[in-house]
């Protein structure tokens, strides 16, 4: 199997060189190249194509989130991952950067052990996403008005497993929980999540649940038709999901 290929941003030496020094020393990991600001992660990710790119967000010349949007955005650079460094999992930006692109968060003085999971559970195509950074984005979306109609035309060029494949990632649900639930194996799981993404024109998971808030598939804490059939005014629990207008396929299990 290849080395992930690292790219570590960061405006600060010391960070950039314990990142290295950490990461460096794990087999099957890569450090490529290193990038004081948000420009200079911007070109060294064009001209190196790292599988992951550890991005801070307050830097010089070009700030992290606008280097996230041009690296999730570029056609080089279309493959690249983005996680974004922070120093406490309350960041002001998450909301922002997920919206960039960016395909989770992760603490700049988190462990070891939780890093290289973060990194290889990114560059493996999943979301890295903190149960406290999940109620962040859902209370983002509670604060906006409803929308009226949620019609949301790629849906309906999905397949009938592609769209119980879409109410289960809103939900949250893993890959090896989806196939438990459809009954599949996991490959096929992920070979419907990949059309599902290109369908849908989004990267990941994190994406795909974007994509429900902002076309008013979901609604943060409201009783609700949800994805089971029955109704739920949990505050931070599974999100409810409201079919799109004229979608009449019956929800996952």
């Amino acid at each position: 199997m290849d080395d992930i290929r690292i790219l570590i941003a960061d405006d600060q030496p010391l960070v950039r060189n314990g990142l290295r020094a950490t990461l460096g020393a794990v087999p099957g990991l890569q450090i490529v190249a290193e990038a004081s600001n948000g420009a200079d992660a911007v070109s060294s990710s064009r001209a190196l194509r790292p599988d992951l790119v550890l991005m801070d967000i307050n830097m010089p010349v070009m700030s992290g989130l606008e280097a996230t949007r041009k690296v999730t955005t570029l056609p080089e650079t279309a493959a690249t991952r983005v996680v974004i460094l922070t120093i406490y999992d309350q960041d002001e930006h998450v909301f922002e950067a997920l919206r960039a692109g960016a395909s989770g968060f992760i603490l700049k003085d988190a462990p070891t052990e939780q890093l290289v999971e973060a990194v290889r559970t990114v560059a493996s195509g999943d979301a890295l996403l903190s149960p406290s950074v999940t109620r962040r984005l859902v209370a983002e979306f509670a604060r906006r008005p409803m929308l009226s109609d949620t019609t949301a035309p790629e849906l309906a060029g999905l397949t009938d497993r592609e769209m119980d494949m879409f109410k289960l990632l809103v939900r949250g649900y893993r890959n090896e929980d989806m196939a438990r639930i459809l009954t599949l194996g996991e490959s096929t799981v992920k070979s419907h999540i990949q059309h599902l993404y290109q369908k849908l024109g989004v990267r990941d998971r994190v994406q795909v649940v974007i994509y429900a808030y902002e076309n008013g598939l979901v609604q943060p804490g409201r009783g609700t038709e949800s994805l089971g059939g029955t109704r739920t005014s949990s505050r931070w629990g599974r999100p409810d999901f409201i079919s799109p207008a004229g979608d009449t396929r019956r929800p996952a299990p």
